[in-house]
């Protein structure tokens, strides 16, 4: 009897130990969501011009319901995911603290989230106002490069 206690035991501190070291070692998974560059415009004005490629801007409240949900729900959408990462620089900025503020003024923000397209130098391309669904979001993108290509 205690054998096999000893052994079940040695197997169990053994299975642990293994998971342990595989879970620290392993390489983590790629993300299914949206890649934000959190409360630096400058940095994302920077890499913009860098990629050549197009700012889109998350402002949000950290009490807004429908913020929260766009975080949930459509930028973790995996297609919305892959084409903001492929085609935008993605920033989010709290809009009552730090640069949020200053955006928010510069911008004209006055109800969350409001979601912007600028081009690489900041200035303002598109936006829109309120929750949307991984589809709508994309339709606004794809709106936002072809409005792009025609300035």
């Amino acid at each position: 009897m205690k054998v096999k206690f000893l052994l079940a035991a040695v197997v169990i501190i053994s299975f642990v130990g293994i998971s342990a070291f595989v879970n620290r070692h392993a390489t983590p998974a790629s993300t299914d969501s949206i890649n934000f560059i959190e409360q630096d415009w400058q940095k994302a004005l920077t890499e913009a011009k860098s990629k050549n490629k197009l700012v889109f801007v998350d402002v949000y409240a950290t009490w807004c319901g429908p913020c929260r949900m766009l975080k949930q729900k459509t930028f973790t959408n995996k297609k919305v995911a892959d084409f903001f990462n492929a085609n935008f620089v993605n920033v989010s900025v709290d809009a009552e603290k730090g640069v949020g503020v200053e955006l928010s003024n510069k911008f004209g923000v006055s109800a969350y989230p409001t979601l912007l397209v600028t081009d690489a130098s900041g200035k303002p391309l598109l936006y829109t106002v309120g929750y949307m669904e991984p589809g709508e979001l994309l339709s606004f993108a794809n709106a936002a490069i072809k409005k792009k290509g025609k300035s």
